[in-house]
């Protein structure tokens, strides 16, 4: 084992298509990048979907698909639980084959990653990207007392037993740090700037979409329920009459959500003054936001923080979010318009910002200023390193199977059994 944080060699195992513009893919991808920019190499085995991003000193491995699975959803599902076995045995494969000083595990790849990393001697960091029990009450197919069990009984086994820690927010650290004794724990908020991977495309979003003398109200993100997009749509729609200069601009979602709330835009009657885009790749998330008159995160259920309010801030722009636990994390009164997460609460935040500029555009240089002091990426990069650099030096002569010992063989088979699938 490395008795430094330089120059390690490290096996990354994320169960995401890699890579797709949403959140967990964003976050496995600069942990990448900072890694890297410690002179790190990377090898991350993920699913068979996505796009292939070229960075000096990452190799992507992918696993064998399934031939009736033809892609995975956002959260739980029954093609993610499929897809976790030849995930595993991609892994075991490229332990065999090479030499490792780290296997780094995100999410539920972290559950069979516990046992290899005792296998093979190595330091194992878990990514606490969600509390996959908390996570389960997103997803009512999932929502059930003995799927969580079995989910938080494997969760704890995992910070018991990692040689160091991950969470992306605060709600996650009180999660994890009951479990992690002395070991390093971080929480490494997800500041990166995108554009340092895909640059900013020249592109001009108000000529593409015919809004040039609209007043922009921009949602980003996946259109996924929890997202609160029907809250957004008929809070939405008693201004249209008050402010006819105003327009609703969506960027994100699949082609079935898409057109399912289009819909509803429709049966609203509003289908002309709302714009849904779609997916859009990642380097033209900035041009979006500088098009945008004010942001707006209406997300109505989970606990962690959506990646893109770090873009949202620094973006100096007027940010309205709901007022919970999601996003005061990040935000607070002075940064953001905080408000109910109801239609009435919605449909509040935006006249606020309409009636008083001059309280929009404070909102907006508090952001703006809040990123740049808070949320930068050379803080983000300086923090990864860090927190290596302590699981290195903490673990040091010590061996990498030391706090895996005191695992019983009942606990190892629960953990296999859960990757393969089996009942």
């Amino acid at each position: 084992m490395k008795t430094n944080a330089k120059g390690l060699r490290i096996l990354m195992v994320a169960p995401q298509p890699f890579f797709r513009a949403r959140g967990t893919p964003f976050s496995v991808l600069h942990r990448i990048r900072a890694l890297i920019a410690e002179g790190h190499e990377v090898d991350l085995v993920t699913y068979p979907f996505g796009e292939d991003i070229a960075m000096p000193g990452l190799r992507i491995v992918r696993c064998w698909r399934p031939p009736w699975v033809g892609d995975v959803r956002i959260g739980p599902s029954i093609g993610k639980l499929v897809l976790d076995a030849p995930l595993y045995l991609a892994t075991t494969r490229m332990l065999r084959r090479n030499t490792y000083d780290v296997l780094h595990s995100h999410e539920e790849a972290a559950f069979f990653c516990v046992r290899l990393a005792r296998r093979y001697k190595l330091l194992h960091v878990y990514d606490m990207h969600s509390s996959l029990p908390q996570q389960l009450t997103n997803f009512s197919s999932y929502n059930l007392k003995p799927i969580q069990a079995v989910f938080g009984w494997l969760e704890r086994r995992v910070l018991e037993t990692c040689h160091g820690v991950i969470t992306i927010c605060p709600d996650l650290a009180t999660v994890a740090v009951p479990y992690c004794d002395d070991k390093p724990h971080a929480m490494i908020e997800n500041t990166a700037d995108d554009a340092q991977v895909f640059g900013d495309d020249d592109g001009k979003p108000r000529v593409s979409y015919k809004l040039e003398d609209k007043t922009i109200i921009l949602y980003t993100g996946t259109l996924e329920t929890y997202q609160g997009i029907d809250l957004l749509l008929h809070a939405y729609a008693p201004l249209c009459d008050d402010y006819p200069q105003v327009h609703l601009l969506l960027a994100g979602g699949t082609p079935a959500q898409v057109e399912k709330y289009r819909d509803m835009a429709d049966a609203l009657g509003t289908a002309q003054r709302v714009t849904f885009v779609g997916s859009v790749h990642p380097a033209s998330i900035q041009q979006l936001l500088e098009a945008a008159n004010m942001l707006i995160s209406p997300r109505c259920r989970g606990t962690n923080t959506p990646l893109k309010i770090y873009g949202y801030l620094r973006s100096a722009k007027p940010i309205i979010a709901t007022d919970l636990a999601t996003h005061t994390q990040v935000l607070d009164h002075t940064i953001a318009e905080l408000v109910a997460p109801t239609e009435q609460g919605l449909g509040e935040g935006m006249r606020r910002l309409l009636d008083d500029p001059s309280h929009a555009a404070r909102l907006a240089a508090s952001a703006g200023a809040r990123a740049a002091a808070d949320y930068s990426d050379d803080g983000y990069l300086a923090r990864v390193a860090a927190f290596y650099r302590q699981v290195i030096d903490k673990n040091a002569g010590s061996g990498a199977t030391a706090l895996h010992e005191s695992t019983d063989g009942a606990a190892d088979e629960l953990a296999q059994s859960t990757i393969r699938g089996e009942q």
